[in-house]
C-alpha cells in the first residue's frame, strides 16, 4: 500500500474539495486517507482560556465534521479521522504528516475562486512555505468531479534550472503508483534568460525536451508511457494556457530553488501557473543534501 495521504478537512467547501480530490488519489494509488480537522492550540489562550463547557462544544462539532466527511468515503478506501490541535492548520497538518510519514499533504481552495481555479488561502500558503511534504492543491470545485474517475495522466512542468532531476523522479514514482501515463512539459522556451533569438530558443528548447525525455525513459517502468511536450509562449501563463489539459490530469511541479532543502517555497514559475492551471497542481519539495528524492514524498 502506498504511503497515506493527510486531508487538511474543514467543513467547508474548500475542505469537501481536497477531500474529494485525496478519494481520487487513494483510489488510483491504493493510499489510505488520513482525515485531519486542525483546531486551535487550547493553551494559547492564557487570558482569556476557553470554559471547559465551550471546548467540550468545540470539540464534539469537530467530531460530527468528521463523521460527516468520513461517510463520504467509498467503503473501498481505507481512511481514519483524527482531531488535532496546534498553533495553526499548517504547523497541525505538517506536524501530523511527518509524524506518520505521509505522502502527501491535500488541502483546497480559499473560498470565492473562480470554478476550477486555484486561489490560496492562508493554510495553503504557509503550507507552500514551510512544508517538507509533497503540498496538492486541490481547485474549487474538485468536490463536483466524479470520484470514480480517479487519474488520468501526471504532467510535470520541468524547466532548465537546478532541482529538475528530482521532481523528474517524484513524477515517474506517481505516475506509476496510479498506473497512468506521465506528460514531461518543457518550461525552457519560457524559463530562458530575456533577449535570446526565436531561433536560438527554439533550438534549445528541442534540445531540452530530448534530454528530459531520455532521462524519463531510463527511469520509467516499462509499463508507464510517456512522451514530453514543450510549452511555447511569452510569459508562463501563456505557456499553461495553450496547453492542452485532460480534467483528470494532475500537475507537478518543483519547489523554489531559493527554498531550504526539504522545504517547499512557492516559486515565481508556479506561482503564475496557479493563476491559469485548470487542475490540481502537486508542489515537490527540493531533495535532500545527497541529491536523493525525499522519504515519504512519493505514494
Amino acid at each position: 500500500m502506498s504511503a497515506a495521504l493527510v486531508i487538511g478537512y474543514t467543513a467547508t467547501d474548500a475542505g469537501a474539495d481536497a477531500l474529494a480530490l485525496g478519494i481520487r488519489l487513494a483510489r488510483a494509488t491504493a493510499a489510505p486517507l488520513e482525515i485531519v480537522l486542525v483546531l486551535p492550540d487550547d493553551v494559547r489562550s492564557v487570558i482569556t482560556p476557553a470554559s471547559a463547557a465551550y471546548t467540550r462544544h468545540v470539540r464534539a462539532q469537530a467530531d460530527r465534521w468528521l463523521a460527516e466527511a468520513a461517510q463520504t468515503v467509498p467503503d473501498a478506501v481505507p481512511h481514519r479521522t483524527h482531531l488535532r490541535h496546534a498553533d495553526s492548520t499548517a504547523e497541525g497538518l505538517v506536524a501530523f504528516a511527518d509524524e506518520i510519514g505521509a505522502g502527501f499533504i491535500v488541502v483546497g481552495a480559499a473560498n470565492g475562486g473562480i470554478r476550477g481555479r486555484h486561489r490560496l488561502g492562508t493554510v495553503a500558503s504557509e503550507l507552500l512555505h514551510s512544508s517538507d511534504v509533497p503540498v496538492v492543491l486541490a481547485p474549487e470545485g474538485s468536490r463536483r468531479v466524479d470520484p470514480s474517475i480517479g487519474i488520468s495522466r501526471v504532467t510535470a512542468a520541468i524547466g532548465s534550472r537546478p532541482g529538475a532531476d528530482v521532481l523528474r523522479a517524484e513524477s515517474v514514482a506517481l505516475a506509476a503508483a496510479a498506473s497512468v501515463p506521465l506528460r514531461l512539459v518543457s518550461l525552457v522556451t519560457v524559463d530562458l534568460p530575456a533577449g535570446l533569438e526565436t531561433g536560438a530558443i527554439r533550438i534549445a528548447g528541442a534540445a531540452h525536451a530530448a534530454e528530459v525525455l531520455a532521462k524519463a525513459q531510463a527511469e520509467l517502468p516499462p509499463d508507464v508511457p510517456a512522451e514530453v511536450a514543450i510549452a511555447d509562449g511569452d510569459s508562463i501563463e501563456d505557456a499553461v494556457r495553450d496547453l492542452p489539459w485532460d480534467p483528470a490530469e494532475l500537475v507537478m511541479v518543483g519547489s523554489s530553488r531559493l527554498a531550504r532543502p526539504r522545504r517547499l517555497f512557492l516559486g515565481s514559475t508556479a506561482a503564475k501557473m496557479l493563476h491559469e492551471l485548470p487542475v490540481p497542481l502537486v508542489v515537490v519539495p527540493r531533495s535532500r543534501a545527497d541529491g536523493g528524492p525525499q522519504e515519504g514524498a512519493r505514494p
